[in-house]
């Protein structure tokens, strides 16, 4: 099951080599998500992440950084939802609803249901979605290993998604919540809460 980080939305220090640490155990996949901010501040992030690991980096706007830094691929959303000219390469789509992913999964290398959980502690999907709707859609082939489950995903429930047919999680409040950005220099919990959360993906 693949398992994908989205980055905190705002920019801090030590992001770098948390980053760096979270690809050396393990991470598939990191999403570049920094909603409102200026592109010099990507870049900066992308020039200190050892090159090797560009390739599995994947930008949710200034989508030039994909060919510039040779980058695995874009994100489409509301907020960035056309493909640049001519483009070529992966691509993945924020999806709310079944009905979108029937409509985006088709063109994309893979695509997100957001938001999938309500809290870590519970199994009731939002909205309409019950697990037996979500069992239902994995049946009629709409949920598959082409769609990764967003949202409200932690150790108490991660082992659900293989169950509801998903092919794999991202990752975002699980794990930037285990640490204060702005004033604490120690992001060991960050990684170990990563290998926990891997080693039930896996």
């Amino acid at each position: 099951m693949k398992l994908i980080v989205i980055t905190s939305p705002t920019y801090f220090v030590e992001e770098d080599k948390i980053i760096t640490a979270l690809f050396e155990e393990g991470l598939d996949i990191l999403h570049l998500r920094k909603p409102n901010t200026a592109p010099m501040y990507a870049e900066r992030l992308l020039t200190l992440i050892p090159e090797q690991y560009h390739k599995r980096i994947v930008v949710h706007g200034h989508f030039y950084l994909k060919d510039e830094y040779k980058l695995k691929g874009i994100h489409l959303s509301n907020r960035n939802p056309n493909l640049p000219d001519n483009y070529k390469g992966h691509i993945s789509h924020s999806c709310h609803s079944l009905e979108e992913i029937k409509e985006h999964k088709r063109g994309c290398d893979y695509v997100f249901l957001s938001p999938s959980f309500e809290d870590p502690s519970k199994m009731d999907f939002y909205g309409d979605y019950t697990p037996e709707e979500i069992k239902k859609a994995h049946k009629a082939g709409i949920i598959d290993k082409k769609v990764i489950a967003l949202g409200g995903i932690d150790i108490d429930n991660i082992k659900k998604i293989k169950d509801y047919g998903f092919g794999g999680v991202a990752l975002m409040g699980a794990l930037w919540n285990k640490f204060d950005t702005c004033t604490d220099p120690d992001y060991t919990s960050v990684l170990e809460h990563f290998k926990k959360l891997k080693k039930l993906a896996d």
